[in-house]
């Protein structure tokens, strides 16, 4: 998408995630099997966001409050199409890990490059923290851990304990800086 404006965004913001589209069809998703990430049958239509709205507002504002970034994604009319919110605060014993808290593109505007973007976007601020890589808690969804290995992520090589237990389900990935 050509005339997408991407910038920071502040907490008064936040709010414009409830124009966005969250909803998710998930034919497949990851689950461990036998000790092993398998491919399952989900058949599941998510109309609203994961774990809902109220989560997501008060981690983005969370996120920002201390110290971390957001960055939107909006058409020319100011609509907000997508956004990412990356924490400052640093974690891991063999690297210096910064938590991807949130990735999430609007339903009608997803396989555009607009996801990719918003993740280089954060990355390199993450670099300019002096980050080593990003941790990832991907939702298991066959389509969203295809993204994250399609820009080069891979299994977590640190496992957050605490990360990890929030949702068993999720894919824990990284990306190195």
């Amino acid at each position: 998408m050509s005339s997408v404006i991407y910038r920071k965004l502040s907490v008064e913001e936040c709010q414009c995630i409830n124009e966005m589209n969250p909803s998710q069809y998930v034919g497949k998703a990851w689950r461990e099997v036998d000790g092993k990430h398998q491919l399952v049958e989900i058949n599941y239509q998510d109309y609203d966001w994961p774990n809902g709205y109220e989560y997501h507002i008060s981690h983005f504002k969370k996120t920002i409050l201390n110290g971390g970034s957001a960055i939107g994604a909006f058409d020319s009319n100011n609509k907000l199409l997508g956004f990412a919110t990356i924490n400052r605060q640093f974690f891991g014993e063999r690297h210096n890990y910064v938590l991807l808290e949130q990735l999430f593109i609007t339903l009608e505007c997803r396989n555009k490059g607009i996801g990719k973007k918003l993740f280089m976007l954060s990355a390199n601020i993450a670099k300019e923290w002096n980050a080593d890589k990003i941790y990832i808690c991907a939702g298991s969804a066959e389509e969203t851990i295809a993204f994250y290995f399609a820009i080069g992520c891979k299994e977590a090589e640190e496992i957050n304990k605490e990360l990890y237990e929030s949702d068993t389900r999720d894919f824990q990935l990284e990306f190195s800086l």
